[in-house]
């Protein structure tokens, strides 16, 4: 069996590196892996006050590009707008879809924020995310390499326009949250899951551990990856 790329884009303040374990086990495994790093993300010292939302989705269409389509997009956190937009971009070009503790969201991420970039929060309690499993080594990699993100990228928009994105294969995989939690928050009108009702193939799967499972179940999140892209191979 033949099966795609996957492209692996990661969340807020991460770069490529991010996905590292869960490269090396799919790529053991015998897959093509692509793991991305969005504009603005590559280091600290990066002007980031031109970068736009559009720049994010132009940079993973790029990377589905020279990944050779039809590909596996896993897409995770943050990085679940930009990635819905890119169905809408070139839903040809997307055999699959994976959310990794994110949705198919629609709207501005953060249509308030101010400023040039935001930084990782200085402290995990004002972070607010689920944190189990990770441990302090990671954590303190995780914060050590933190980039800020582009602000104009989290307080801008994509306009839908293409129908076909609503039929791209889609899996859901719920770490922090459950998957009847998120599909109570889609009903209840929250903008990060805004795109779930307009999806006519969605797979829902619990892993139960923290919003960053690449780090804290990496073997786990490998093998869905992978049975993802088994089940859309050739």
């Amino acid at each position: 069996m033949t099966t795609p790329p996957i492209v692996l884009v990661p969340g807020f303040w991460l770069g490529a590196w991010a996905w590292d374990e869960v490269a090396a086990q799919l790529r053991n495994q015998g897959h093509d892996v692509h793991p991305v790093t969005l504009p603005g993300l590559d280091s600290p010292s990066t002007d980031r006050s031109s970068i736009t939302f559009a720049d994010h989705v132009d940079a993973i269409c790029d990377a589905v590009a020279a990944a050779g389509p039809p590909v596996v997009l896993a897409v995770h956190s943050g990085a679940g707008m930009p990635g819905y937009a890119v169905t809408d971009k070139i839903p040809d070009q997307i055999a699959a879809m994976v959310y990794v503790d994110t949705a198919p969201g629609k709207g501005s991420i953060n249509p308030e924020l101010e400023g040039v970039e935001l930084p990782l929060p200085p402290t995990w309690e004002e972070l607010g995310e689920n944190l189990d499993g990770i441990s302090e080594e990671q954590l303190a990699r995780f914060r050590e390499r933190a980039v800020p993100e582009p602000a104009a990228a989290l307080r801008e928009e994509w306009t839908f326009a293409n129908d076909d994105r609503r039929a791209v294969p889609s899996t859901i995989i719920c770490t922090a949250f459950t998957s009847e939690q998120n599909q109570q928050g889609a009903e209840e009108g929250h903008s990060f899951l805004a795109g779930l009702g307009e999806l006519t193939d969605v797979t829902w799967v619990d892993l139960p551990t923290s919003h960053w499972p690449m780090w804290s179940r990496p073997d786990d999140l490998a093998t869905i990856l992978g049975d993802v892209a088994k089940g859309v191979g050739t």
